[in-house]
């Protein structure tokens, strides 16, 4: 889950909005359903405060309650929809996802930054298994994939501060780069490459390329990437084939996003 931030002194600030949102983005692939007092240590909340945000959540239809378990409802793919269909995402992004697929073969997708993670809001798989799936909503570390360190590698200086401040850098593999000081060279790498690959980080076997996504004022809104196998190419082979396809990729999406500035404004990353 993502770093829970201090609430901000805003007079128009809604604590029981945020406690409410903080229920629902509890329940993921480890906590598919939880009683009470699971939801309270999750989200940190307290089992009073916990017990009236999901029985308003089940009276809204985004909670479901079973015996004593709670679980999340179909209702809640009505927010991902709602972004979806409102900024026109798949209409701008997939083609130009799509053509790289078809060329390669690999899964392609698009991400933006979200506090230390990457969130992907687009992407294309490819018929080949591979260990970690992705679709759009799906979230990983920054530091452990190619699409983070690229999103990170381009963002203003206030941007890297707070990144800094939270993250942690677990290690995911024996490549993983677990050290501020090995991943700000990574960084400096990236700036001056364009791009950045990794090769068994986040999981082994797993071989990645991306690119960012600038709009006209050279800010950076998302990055793009190719994942595959390992045992389908080489990393050198890889970058060497895959990144004039995703550079030419990022340029297209970058041209049609300059159409849809309501979808710039809902991609600019910050932590």
């Amino acid at each position: 889950m993502p770093v829970t931030e201090k609430p901000p002194k805003d007079s128009e600030y809604l604590s029981t909005l945020e406690r409410g949102l903080r229920v629902l983005r509890a329940f993921d692939v480890t906590h598919p359903e939880m009683q009470l007092s699971e939801v309270a240590q999750v989200t940190g909340l307290s089992p009073a405060v916990a017990r009236r945000c999901l029985n308003t959540l089940v009276e809204l239809g985004y909670i479901a309650r079973y015996g004593r378990k709670f679980l999340l409802r179909a209702e809640v793919l009505t927010f991902a929809n709602s972004y979806l269909s409102s900024m026109n995402l798949e209409q701008i992004v997939l083609p130009s996802l799509q053509r790289v697929r078809d060329e390669t073969g690999d899964s392609s997708s698009m991400a933006v930054l979200s506090g230390t993670d990457i969130l992907y809001v687009a992407h294309v798989s490819t018929t080949r298994p591979i260990r970690l799936g992705a679709s759009a909503g799906t979230r990983y570390p920054l530091h452990a994939t190619s699409l983070g360190k690229v999103l990170l590698a381009f963002q203003p200086d206030p941007v890297l501060a707070a990144y800094w401040q939270h993250a942690t850098l677990p290690r995911f593999t024996e490549h993983t780069v677990t050290t501020r000081k090995a991943l700000e060279a990574r960084l400096d790498r990236t700036r001056s490459d364009g791009y950045d690959t990794a090769l068994d980080e986040l999981d082994y076997g797993l071989v990645s390329v991306a690119v960012p996504v600038f709009d006209a004022q050279r800010r950076i809104v998302a990055a793009i990437n190719c994942s595959t196998s390992t045992t389908r190419i080489l990393q050198q082979d890889l970058v060497q084939t895959r990144l004039p396809l995703l550079r030419s990729a990022a340029s297209e999406i970058g041209t049609a996003l300059q159409r849809w500035p309501a979808l710039i404004h809902s991609l600019l990353s910050g932590c």
